[in-house]
């Protein structure tokens, strides 16, 4: 038996909605990014980027578990000398509850062209509101 080799031809790609809200960030994250992947459908390959869209409603509503809230920063660089930023993940949450859901999305997938293209496939909501109706989404059932 030879192995399948997905084409973009037969690649359909649907739309999935999760929940977010009273799940830990990093579970959240890890549904998202095998969906996005495409590792849920049984023509994945490694190879090709076969993954569905994804939108993530309630992400203020999404819990960091122990002391995250308070022991885990997220820091970026200006590229001046002496340009460290850094906000603790309880003020992040507070005020951008969105940033910190796509930060642990991002965080995993992989770091290549494939990852790239399925990043742009992820929507996230910081409610429970979101303006992709037309596109029909499902509901993530897990």
């Amino acid at each position: 038996m030879s192995t399948y080799m997905p084409k973009a031809g037969d690649i359909s790609r649907k739309w999935y909605i999760i929940d977010a809200a009273g799940r830990p960030i990093g579970r959240t994250a890890t549904i998202a990014a095998h969906i996005l992947r495409g590792k849920h459908k049984p023509i994945f390959a490694p190879h090709a980027d076969c993954g569905d869209h994804v939108i993530i409603v309630n992400a203020e509503k999404a819990v960091l578990t122990g002391n995250k809230p308070t022991q885990k920063f997220y820091r970026h660089h200006s590229g001046w000398v002496g340009g460290l930023k850094e906000i603790r993940y309880d003020k992040l949450m507070a005020t951008k509850p969105e940033k910190a859901m796509m930060l642990a999305v991002k965080g995993m997938v992989p770091d290549t062209t494939i990852g790239r293209k399925a990043m742009t496939r992820c929507r996230i909501y910081r409610g429970p509101e979101h303006n992709n109706q037309a596109q029909k989404p499902e509901a993530w059932a897990q």
